[in-house]
């Protein structure tokens, strides 16, 4: 046992501080308006503060750091148009990549697809639901087959995880979300191009609309 857990150690421990930082937000453990002290992070990461302050100067370069009201960094607020541009680029590159995917899935693919689907209509914790929403949409970008894309979107969801909370707390949505997800995979497994690519965008355009109504209703 505590071979495996040295183990699982060392795995970890391949992650780089910013990759540890990125995780931490995704997570909601660092959330929009939380002071990054350089001390804190390198205690609570195991590490010294040179690596921790570089993977910040990283997070700051791509916007997910700003400076706060005091010295240092906080974790960065999303505004409004910078919502909009996230979703308007999402729904454009997941739209073509559910496209290709509808070119490329091999048939393990359509079928990983189709169980995940199942899976999800299985499942009633809302929180795991959340992480299988996460899962499915990266497993069908995947599924494209096309590095550039596969690239673009996954630099694209480290912004995505600046958004507090999840569309699965607004009532309705997730029986709504698994209904579109399961209308994307018919389509790629029916190597329906067009289809694939316009239920993917609708779901994505779904998805902006109730962040909008989140937005508008934070206190």
């Amino acid at each position: 046992m505590t071979g495996q857990l040295q183990g699982h150690r060392q795995i970890a421990d391949r992650r780089s501080p910013f990759e540890h930082l990125l995780d931490l937000i995704e997570k909601g453990e660092l959330r929009p308006g939380h002071r990054l002290r350089e001390t804190e992070l390198a205690e609570r990461l195991g590490i010294s503060r040179t690596p921790v302050r570089e993977a910040l100067h990283r997070l700051h370069a791509m916007g997910l750091a700003t400076p706060g009201r005091q010295r240092g960094l906080i974790i960065a607020h999303m505004s409004y148009d910078q919502l909009r541009q996230l979703f308007a680029v999402r729904e454009g590159l997941e739209g073509m990549a559910t496209r290709l995917a509808a070119s490329h899935a091999s048939f393990a693919e359509i079928a990983l697809l189709r169980e995940m689907v199942a899976e999800d209509r299985r499942t009633a914790d809302r929180e795991r639901l959340v992480q299988r929403n996460k899962l499915l949409h990266r497993q069908i970008v995947q599924a494209s087959h096309n590095d550039y894309m596969i690239e673009a979107l996954n630099n694209l969801s480290v912004h995505l995880s600046l958004l507090p909370g999840s569309t699965y707390a607004t009532p309705s949505r997730i029986l709504t979300a698994q209904a579109e997800h399961e209308a994307i995979v018919e389509a790629i497994a029916a190597r329906d191009g067009e289809g694939a690519e316009r239920a993917a965008r609708t779901h994505i355009a779904e998805g902006f609309a109730i962040r909008l109504k989140m937005l508008a209703e934070a206190p």
